[in-house]
């Protein structure tokens, strides 16, 4: 799971039930950076906007690891 915020709280009413949800950025996830979202929307428009995360860095690699756990076996390997 990923926790984001909106920075813009007017964001929220963007999205709809049927939208898919692609998170961009992932590859370059640092703190303090945001990361943009992009709806897709049923009709096939789009919206995109940015998202806010308190991840620190090594929150971040326990993320891209899968968990914590997982990383720390990777790191004993």
């Amino acid at each position: 799971m990923l926790a984001l915020t909106f920075i813009n709280k007017e964001d929220y009413d963007k999205i709809s039930e049927d939208d898919l949800i692609s998170i961009k950025g992932l590859n370059n996830f640092t703190p303090e950076n945001p990361l943009k979202i992009i709806l897709t929307h049923i009709d096939g428009s789009t919206d995109e906007f940015a998202a806010a995360h308190s991840y620190n860095k090594k929150q971040i690699e326990w993320f891209k690891a899968g968990s914590a756990l997982n990383l720390i076996q990777k790191q004993q390997q």
